[in-house]
């Protein structure tokens, strides 16, 4: 093995790859050094999951070469990335709902005692796995009960389950909480002492910082620079991503609508399914409300239930002023209030169907025609949505899980704008899209409240609350200990104070 093999793991020259001919991949060079935290970041659509697809077997390479351990490969499929030693946590879960921890853990890598699983070596080894890298979650929980951050974990652990010399986490904290994000990087530091090397795609930039040795950014399909971590600073990576000095700035901006006197929502004593406890606040017109808390703290669980999602066991919603009975999800709709979920791939999209297709999905009383439904008013509608919000796509009869995650989160937004709905529910809007897709959607949604209609809006990222929110309402264990004005919502360091309880 030469020199260079013995200090590289990986080495990815001059990959080229098209969808539909459109290059997404344009003479791209990636390696990775043994044993180290490589992070790959840039803008949607600069490639950085189809890169890491080629090389884990889910497409083929158009051109380039791929060497693992000094040998040059070329994979097929995913088993062939696997039996090679790599592994990758994809972005979009792939765990079964249905299926418990130990389950998902071990599927299609099921331990066996003859010709019969053998559950309790599965078992034992599950808790092993788990108990040494601290998760602690019961094996035997069936997944459809953990929140999306626990799913998370469940995929790493699968993903370590089996031995593995690379492995490629893709967005893997972007449904963490704050001590799950600190968990998760204890496991990257044993993984690496254990000589496992690691990719590492994020688009947040204090974590890749933090985590990882060297950093590639991508463009437009094209390798901009790679240099060492300690070499870079979040303003240097910003730059190299958007290709010019002019970056968004998630500072709050006085907006020309003054708020409204009236509320569009008044929610008095909310209680929902015991994890929420005498919640009582408004959201007035044109006003941008946001939910702050830890996880466990309410939330996404207040967002659900006003959505129908969950049972209200006790409390008053009245939507202009008269008391509702948000029973489910057609309830809420009728009454204008409209939800873009937490995790869009599971509950805002249909990956599988098109781009029209997803929109058609909230269009019904906008496209009805009789018995059916008005084919060219639904394309009428589709196209215009592309136009309005900006939403980059080869065609609307594409599948949308050919589009970045920011394009696909705008296609969520428009099909419930479509339906202008006066009351918008925001859970985690920009999670797991670039910072210029998030100042997009950030002037979507300021927009939106500029014409009159109120939001709630629950973010992780605590620099979005300070820019987007006329008021802060700060949860803990289910209640609510505070409320932030405007002229209170000062810094981000406020408001994490806030949510510490």
């Amino acid at each position: 093995m030469s020199d260079r093999a013995n200090e590289y793991i990986l080495e990815m020259r001059g990959i080229d790859k098209s969808f539909f001919g459109n290059k997404v991949l344009d003479n791209v060079d990636f390696s990775l050094k043994r044993g180290h935290v490589h992070a790959i970041v840039g803008g949607n659509g600069a490639g950085k999951s189809t890169l890491m697809k080629i090389l884990t077997g889910v497409y083929t390479k158009d051109a380039g070469t791929v060497t693992v351990n000094g040998a040059d490969v070329s994979f097929q499929n995913y088993h062939d990335a696997n039996a090679a030693g790599l592994r990758m946590i994809f972005q979009e879960l792939s765990v079964i709902p249905t299926l418990t921890v130990v389950e998902n853990i071990y599927l299609n890598n099921e331990k066996t005692k003859g010709f019969l699983n053998d559950d309790k070596l599965m078992e034992s080894s599950a808790k092993e796995l788990l108990d040494r890298f601290q998760i602690d979650i019961p094996i035997h929980e069936k997944v459809s009960a953990l929140s999306v951050g626990y799913c998370q974990l469940v995929e790493i652990a699968k993903a370590l389950s089996q031995d593995a010399s690379i492995l490629v986490m893709d967005e893997p904290t972007a449904s963490l909480s704050d001590s799950e994000v600190k968990l998760l990087f204890g496991i990257i530091d044993n993984l690496k002492e254990a000589g496992v090397s690691i990719v590492y795609i994020s688009h947040r930039m204090n974590e890749i910082l933090t985590v990882s040795d060297e950093v590639t950014v991508l463009r437009d399909g094209k390798r901009i620079i790679t240099e060492d971590s300690t070499g870079l600073t979040i303003d240097a990576i910003i730059d190299y991503m958007l290709g010019s000095e002019e970056k968004r700035s998630f500072e709050y901006h006085e907006r020309a609508a003054a708020i409204g006197d009236n509320p569009i929502i008044e929610i008095d004593g909310l209680c929902v399914d015991d994890l929420v406890q005498d919640v009582s606040f408004e959201v007035k017109e044109g006003e941008i409300v946001g939910l702050a808390g830890l996880m466990g703290s309410g939330r996404t669980e207040i967002l659900e239930a006003l959505f129908g999602i969950r049972h209200i066991q006790a409390g008053t919603v009245r939507v202009h002023g008269a008391d509702v009975k948000i029973k489910d999800v057609a309830h809420a709709v009728k009454s204008e209030i409209m939800l873009v979920p937490e995790d869009r791939r599971r509950e805002g999209l249909i990956l599988s169907h098109t781009l029209k297709d997803n929109m058609q999905i909230a269009l019904f009383g906008l496209t009805k025609k009789g018995m059916f439904i008005d084919d060219a008013k639904t394309t009428e509608i589709t196209q215009k949505s592309v136009r309005d919000f900006n939403i980059k796509t080869n065609g609307i009869d594409n599948p949308i899980n050919m589009l970045s995650g920011g394009n696909q989160q705008k296609v969520v937004i428009a099909k419930w704008l479509n339906n202008a709905p006066k009351l918008l529910l925001l859970d985690e809007p920009t999670a797991g899209i670039d910072i210029g897709a998030k100042g997009e959607i950030i002037e979507i949604i300021e927009g939106y409240a500029a014409k009159g209609n109120g939001v709630i809006v629950v973010s992780s990222e605590i620099s979005e609350l300070v820019a987007m929110c006329d008021r802060v309402i700060v949860l803990f264990g289910g209640r609510k200990i505070g409320e932030l004005t405007r002229n209170g919502i000062l810094n981000e360091e406020v408001i994490q104070h806030a949510i510490q309880g």
